[in-house]
């Protein structure tokens, strides 16, 4: 991780903002996190996942539902 997430004068700016200002400005910024993210192919993953020695059919399906879960899929 970076040691400096934002520059000086983006910090200047959110600490001169007011909460609504602030919350509109962090709710921008995770939607342009969103879509810089490359979407996760999940039939990729689970084909890797089968890869690894000694994970079988079911370990993997396992894996796959708890992954899907925390992805809300």
């Amino acid at each position: 991780m970076p040691d400096k997430i934002i520059d000086r004068d983006t910090y200047r700016t959110i600490k001169k903002m007011s909460r609504e200002e602030l919350q509109a400005f962090l709710m921008r910024y995770a939607e342009g996190l969103k879509e810089e993210s490359p979407p996760l192919d999940l039939r990729e993953l689970e084909k890797d996942i089968k890869g690894v020695k000694g994970i079988g059919e079911k370990r993997a399906e396992e894996i796959m539902q708890i992954i899907e879960k925390h992805l809300g899929v």
